[in-house]
């Protein structure tokens, strides 16, 4: 390596940040092949476009006279593993969104704006891009704008093709619209709504599941293979919830993700009530099936993992049933009652089958 003159005439050893394993060049290439996938996700508030030091957004007061912001954040979890086997990226991303913005809605809120966090052993733009690509598409899927990010390049904390990524969002709801579930009673029809399969939770016992049983990611699972069912993106239950919310009263939203049905749905119900699934009500998908079998896992243990093909489920007046069933079929998903609620007693949630 040649030296050459440092600042004040002396020399140095000419080390660049390259050489140590980060290239600058390639994340300012990667800005400029995500910018489209960006600007798709524009709407109404957005006041910038990516590369600057931070997203502004400007709320619309005429919509949202009493705003409250709501946020949220989180990640894909192991599932990011999985997308590296398959060497598919391009809808990991719609699984970062969504994992956010369904958060977010369970509270009543029209999600705004979302931001990610792309960090890496070693930046590959076109692994990247098909990232970016899969968040935005999650954007647009929700109705909310990507309007920033964080792409960190880091080769002594990330093995040569790992990534991670997280991401944030913000929503908002006028203060007398807050989904607090105090409206929930005693009676209340829970309606559960179609996952997409296991969504972005589980994915370690998954992973296991496959490891002990030798599976083949390409064998194949009804109407595809066993990878493809695995990497499905969940499913995102805004705009379809945003709906239900201007025509029916809901009395409150879960969204189904880690503790899988035993512990989502009775988080939105007020103290002292209890609630009942009725696990005849619907049919478990074929890749939950295989992952019992394949997995010798319990029934109890499935319903504390996965959604068991429920993933989210709109709690309401039993008048409000078939509208609410409507608006979901309208938006292209299968719902039904799956249960109700009671009072507590010493179980506050039991599974019942016929």
């Amino acid at each position: 390596m040649t030296q050459e003159s440092g600042p004040a005439g002396g020399k140095t050893s000419g080390l660049t940040y390259k050489d140590a394993g980060v290239d600058i060049d390639a994340g300012n290439a990667l800005v400029e092949r995500i910018k489209p996938w960006v600007s798709k996700t524009h709407r109404a508030g957005v006041l910038t476009d990516i590369g600057g030091f931070g997203g502004l957004f400007a709320l619309d007061r005429d919509s949202y006279p009493d705003p409250v912001l709501v946020s949220g954040t989180d990640g894909v979890g192991t599932k990011l593993k999985l997308a590296r086997m398959l060497n598919r990226h391009d809808t990991i991303g719609i699984d970062l969104v969504a994992m956010c913005v369904n958060d977010v809605v369970v509270q009543g809120a029209e999600p705004l704006f979302f931001l990610d966090y792309f960090a890496t052993g070693r930046l590959d733009p076109a692994v990247a891009e098909s990232v970016v690509s899969g968040i935005a598409t999650g954007c647009q899927q929700a109705g909310c704008a990507l309007i920033g990010g964080e792409t960190a390049e880091m080769p002594d904390m990330y093995a040569d093709g790992d990534y991670d990524l997280a991401g944030f969002n913000v929503g908002v709801v006028n203060r007398d619209q807050i989904i607090t579930g105090e409206l929930i009673r005693e009676g209340s029809v829970i309606l559960g709504v179609d996952s997409s399969g296991p969504h972005s939770n589980g994915y370690s016992l998954i992973r296991k599941i496959l490891s002990v049983s030798g599976a083949d990611l390409e064998q194949p699972l009804g109407h595809g293979t066993l990878g493809s069912a695995l990497i499905e993106p969940t499913r995102i239950y805004v705009k379809p919830a945003l709906e239900l919310l201007r025509q029916i009263t809901v009395l409150g939203f879960a969204h189904i993700t880690g503790g899988g049905l035993r512990d989502n749905i009775i988080r939105v119900v007020p103290e002292g009530l209890g609630i009942d699934i009725d696990l005849s009500r619907w049919q478990w998908p074929e890749v939950f099936r295989w992952l019992q079998q394949a997995g010798e896992v319990s029934t109890e243990e499935m319903l504390t993992t996965f959604n068991c093909g429920i993933g989210f489920c709109v709690l309401l007046e039993p008048s409000a049933v078939e509208r609410a069933t409507a608006v979901m079929s309208e938006a292209g998903w299968a719902s039904r009652p799956i249960g109700t609620v009671r009072l507590a007693g010493d179980q506050p949630v039991r599974f019942l089958s016929a």
